[in-house]
């Protein structure tokens, strides 16, 4: 009976540590979130190097959008930047939060891994089948965007004119060239002394259509800033270096934000925005109001985010 009984046993153990492997085996991993890297020097050295590497988290066209997050994020990088340059920090912040995300890159217009030098109508057509595909895709209705500097101004171009107003729910501008800029006065000199301005447009018809006063500029802002239907979010720097004056990255019709306002020791300007926690912290923000908290007060480098 003994022998009986403890066979039994034996065999009811084994039965139940089979059962246990099998739960273990088949049970959903826990997800390891993404590390998130708040500085713009190591992104600058990364893109440099591997300009058309994605950024972590970006681009999988098998993610499929959430109730809590119905709207894909678009990344739109800056003048002179590239996809794993400007999103090395936000692809991967997002991507922890449950969004589906993907970044492009666009405006080749000369060898080597700086981007977003073409004349700026060209590459919001590029902007377009980009985000295309994204709905294609996800099988979502409409995308959020999130631009950088030109990235953050030229979907504006396609919101109003290629068809994009259908397709954008909310765009998150950091420092956009929104109404041109004077580059530190280089464009300005131009229209004084022959020559500069045509170099401006021979090495990047970018930096000529966002200079203040340009017929892209004067185009795209006639008629109103924003498009009905549309939630705009500008985050602004006082010390951007680019954007001058710093205040015409701002929208009418827009939230508009500038970093340093309630926090004196954000010193984060135009390079160094797309890796600063508070800006991250506003546009994670725009894009889930019902989940906003408090942006982050910490002290920050120029050039560097933090």
């Amino acid at each position: 009976m003994e022998n009986v009984l403890g066979a039994a046993v034996r065999r009811i153990a084994l039965l139940a540590a089979a059962m246990l492997l099998s739960v273990l085996l088949l049970a959903p991993a826990a997800r390891a979130d993404l590390p998130v890297v708040y500085n713009f020097p190591t992104a600058v050295g990364l893109g440099t190097l591997a300009p058309n590497t994605d950024p972590p988290g970006a681009n999988d066209w098998r993610c499929r959008p959430s109730a809590a997050h119905p709207y894909p994020v678009v990344l739109v990088h800056g003048t002179l930047e590239n996809k794993l340059m400007n999103w090395n920090a936000l692809s991967p912040l997002l991507k922890n939060n449950g969004y589906c995300v993907y970044a492009l890159n666009y405006g080749a217009y000369l060898p080597g891994p700086f981007l977003g030098l073409s004349h700026i109508p060209d590459s919001a057509v590029e902007l377009g089948g980009f985000v295309n595909r994204v709905l294609s895709s996800s099988g979502a209705r409409e995308v959020d965007i999130v631009g950088h500097s030109q990235g953050g101004m030229m979907p504006r171009y396609y919101i109003k004119y290629l068809g994009g107003a259908g397709a954008v729910h909310t765009l998150v501008g950091l420092t956009p060239s929104n109404h041109g800029t004077t580059l530190l006065g280089l464009s300005t000199i131009g229209r004084y002394i022959p020559g500069v301005s045509g170099i401006l447009t021979a090495g990047a018809p970018a930096l000529e259509d966002q200079r203040i006063g340009s017929f892209f500029n004067t185009d795209l802002d006639a008629g109103g800033d924003t498009i009905a239907g549309v939630n705009y979010t500008v985050i602004a720097s006082r010390y951007d270096e680019v954007v001058t004056p710093y205040t015409n990255s701002f929208l009418r019709g827009a939230t508009n934000i500038t970093l340093s306002d309630g926090c004196f020791v954000n010193l984060t300007e135009h390079l160094g925005v797309s890796y600063d926690r508070r800006a991250l912290r506003y546009t994670l923000n725009a894009l889930d109001p019902a989940t906003a908290r408090t942006p982050p007060c910490v002290p920050t480098l120029p050039g560097v985010g933090g």
